[in-house]
């Protein structure tokens, strides 16, 4: 292990001559009079002590000297080198050893001159829980603490997500809370849709319910081919027993299961556990691709674009990303690989006392594998390709808005809810998103408010109102999210309660992944003093100059335009037009009369056939006309 804690290598005391201290390669020949020859870890800093680079070497003194030679530096480095001033050092047992607190240290420091993987959240993973008599099936993510079986990492939210959603059209287990199964009375939206038997209202039975969660569990684990066997053989008996609903039901959970595996479109017979990690180059940047293959089951792939890779090679950018990647995460058996690594065996070594099993790397150069790398490559092409061609500003300015609001990835999608209307009339609901293209306005919605039971100007109804019919929408015509109509983001104008009333919708309905923000205008309605609210955090503010709170700004004006736009246009069609002038045989003269007579359309709306008759010039059959327009049935 590593000796104790870093150390300074001494450097010989400056003579009265010397008026400054030796800077660059000066500066590190210095310390070679004292450099061990021995594995270890050097830390280069700057004049104020701050770490400009880590690395490691089997032999200290010989690595060190190569850095004080003019010839074979790459420009990184060079600048690296001039612009040190002292040196640290740390001395292992083995090379091995050296390689893992290399990694630690370049994770924890983040040197100006390392080549550093930026984006690196912990991943999700699902999880069946192991503390209620009725298990549920969620996505999990950070410590492991949980009581339950636990199946991953996946790539991404949106793979874990994928699966979920389509796991719950084959295996139907609860996906809500406890707190919300205890005071369920009544089925939910997911149980009307067949992604729930309904265990909070006793609509299955225990046994039956254990059997789901022993299906679930063994097609997680990589047994999907028996599962799917199972469910046909239940299938035949079933239509052959005339139980043709039956029949159905696992008819369609066959569906979903063909379904992920076809999704699955880079699966190979023998990959069970293995990463696939493929580099590109191009325009001075780097991407990594990375694939996660679990119990034979490709579970997603993540782009990186590591900092500092202008001049190094793929070889070198794969093996420092392997380095940091696996720093705090578990290695797999099996790690694919697109470019050669140099000390390839030492890599694999140092992996394999990380992850207490043997990890072997593999650059295949033929066949089913091979094809997997180059599956991987074209991705990475592809990622990389986007990222360049993006505009600069926008991707900066999203992914400020994942860091801001602690999201896993820059949003891909935006949101942005607004109500409009005068003392309660005329109410409308707006809806404008956002990507990164910018404004994608031909997504623009606008809701009428049809729920009578919303009292006038009642803000926080309406919002209910409007995220309610858009999620259930989107729950059945895009139940699988692949068309791309599921927002990563939701920004609502309001402030606490309006956030509480679209939190209740939420929990209703099951959505738990969509992070949501309310953004409230400052004091006086002052732009560049909101304060926004999120659930689990405090309420918070952004310095009135932020970059991204002059784009969340622009944002929530946009909405407000369209839903004022929106609200005038419809204001300015009703002053001409009411309800009664879709009824056949009501002129302005019978209109005027009936306006008259109860004050406004809905009140003609509710009357009785004997209040109508009531009305001077509404002779009975006009009566029963209006009546029956109003009341008919279907």
């Amino acid at each position: 292990m590593a000796h104790n804690h870093p150390k300074p290598a001494t450097a010989p005391p400056l003579s009265d001559a010397d008026s400054q201290p030796p800077a660059g390669a000066d500066a590190i020949r210095a310390y070679l009079r004292t450099m061990p020859s021995a594995p270890g870890v050097y830390r280069m800093l700057d004049h104020r002590g701050d770490v400009l680079y880590v690395g490691k070497a089997k032999n200290l003194k010989k690595r060190i000297t190569s850095y004080t030679k003019p010839t074979g530096l790459g420009n990184r480095i060079a600048r690296m080198v001039a612009a040190t001033r002292k040196m640290e050092i740390i001395t292992t047992h083995t090379e091995a050893e050296a390689l893992l607190l290399e990694s630690n240290l370049i994770k924890k420091l983040k040197p100006r001159y390392n080549i550093l993987l930026r984006d690196d959240k912990s991943f999700p993973y699902i999880l069946i829980t192991g503390d209620h008599a009725w298990p549920r099936i969620t996505k999990h993510r950070g410590a492991r603490s949980d009581k339950g079986e636990y199946f991953g990492p996946f790539a991404s939210a949106a793979s874990v997500n994928e699966t979920l959603n389509t796991m719950q059209r084959a295996f139907p287990l609860r996906s809500c809370t406890d707190s919300d199964f205890e005071r369920r009375t009544r089925p939910c939206l997911q149980y009307q849709i067949k992604r729930c038997t309904a265990p909070c209202v006793q609509r299955i039975s225990a046994d039956d319910y254990a059997t789901i969660v022993d299906q679930a569990r063994d097609f997680l684990s990589g047994r999907s081919s028996e599962i799917q066997k199972q469910f046909s053989e239940i299938m035949e008996q079933a239509s052959a027993d005339l139980e043709f609903e039956t029949a159905a039901i696992y008819r369609d959970r066959i569906r979903a299961l063909t379904q992920i595996q076809t999704r699955q479109d880079i699966n190979v017979l023998g990959v069970g556990e293995a990463d696939i990690i493929a580099a590109y180059q191009d325009g001075g940047q780097t991407c990594i691709q990375i694939f996660f293959f679990r119990a034979g089951q490709n579970y997603g792939n993540r782009s990186y674009f590591p900092a500092n890779t202008g001049d190094a090679s793929e070889g070198d950018v794969i093996s420092a990303f392997i380095g940091q990647f696996y720093a705090r995460r578990p290695p797999p058996k099996h790690i694919l690989i697109s470019h050669p690594v140099e000390k390839q065996d030492l890599i694999e070594e140092a992996l394999s006392i990380r992850a207490d099993h043997r990890v072997h790397l593999t650059r295949p150069q033929r066949g089913a594998k091979r094809k997997l790398l180059d599956h991987a490559l074209t991705n990475a092409r592809a990622a990389l390709g986007r990222r360049l061609a993006e505009h600069g500003t926008q991707r900066k300015l999203l992914d400020g808005v994942g860091r801001l609001f602690d999201m896993e990835d820059p949003p891909q999608r935006i949101e942005v809810y607004d109500n409009s209307h005068i003392q309660g009339s005329e109410a409308i609901g707006s809806m404008i998103v956002a990507g990164p293209e910018g404004l994608m306005k031909n997504a623009y919605r606008k809701f009428n408010i049809r729920d009578e039971q919303t009292a006038p100007g009642d803000d926080y109804a309406m919002m209910r109102e409007v995220l309610g019919r858009r999620f259930k929408r989107l729950m059945k015509e895009d139940p699988d999210r692949d068309r791309g109509h599921w927002p990563d983001l939701i920004v609502i104008d309001g402030g606490k309660g309006q956030l509480s009333s679209v939190q209740d919708v939420f929990v209703d309905l099951g959505v738990t992944d969509v992070t949501l923000v309310a953004i409230a205008k400052g004091p006086d309605r002052n732009a560049g003093r909101e304060t926004f609210y999120m659930q689990g955090r405090q309420p918070f503010t952004l310095e009135p100059r932020d970059p991204v709170l002059y784009f969340l700004q622009r944002l929530r004006d946009e909405a407000h335009r369209f839903a004022i736009g929106t609200h005038r246009a419809r204001r300015s069609k009703v002053i001409g037009k009411s309800s009664l002038d879709e009824i056949a045989g009501i002129g302005a003269k019978r209109k005027r009369a009936l306006l008259n007579h109860f004050g406004s359309a809905r009140e003609v709306e509710r009357a009785g056939l004997a209040d109508l008759e009531a009305v001077d010039g509404i002779s009975k059959t006009v009566a029963r006309t209006i009546y029956d327009h109003f009341h008919e049935i279907g």
